[in-house]
């Protein structure tokens, strides 16, 4: 079993909206993890026709899984058959530069605080080559679930 694959397992999220291919580190002041952006994906046809670009929305979305969600899961200390809900409460994320189908983003997150279930981290998203395309801080609350 690959390390933190359970975190992954645990993800609320399933394709075409689960944006996490590894995590490579988890501790308690962060996290690192990975996401390769498919020819397939569900917005590359549309966004944009010929010339496809990753939305902004949706590098967001793949720092917060990263970044955020896994964290605030692994600092939960949550069991085999754990369920969460993820409630994303601010963004504040700069675009520094464009992401195509094909590239590997790893993502690194730095923890500000996580008190009372709400998680605030720092966050940056690169490619394998070092080039930053969007950083910024996320905040959210993970809230473990019965259903």
């Amino acid at each position: 079993m690959k390390v933190y694959e359970n975190i992954i397992r645990l993800l609320p999220y399933k394709r075409p909206f689960l944006f996490v291919d590894e995590i490579i580190s988890l501790d308690d002041e962060g996290a690192i993890g990975s996401y390769t952006i498919r020819e397939d994906e569900f917005f590359v046809e549309g966004h944009f026709p010929g010339n496809p670009i990753v939305p902004g929305v949706i590098l967001t979305e793949i720092m917060c899984q990263i970044g955020l969600v896994t964290l605030a899961m692994y600092l939960m200390n949550l069991g085999e058959d754990s369920k969460v809900l993820p409630a994303f409460t601010s963004a504040n994320v700069d675009f520094l530069s464009k992401v195509i189908p094909g590239d590997k983003l790893i993502v690194e997150s730095k923890k500000v605080y996580f008190r009372f279930s709400k998680l605030k981290c720092t966050v940056t998203c690169k490619k394998t080559d070092g080039t930053v395309v969007a950083k910024g801080e996320l905040a959210g609350m993970v809230v473990k679930s019965e259903a």
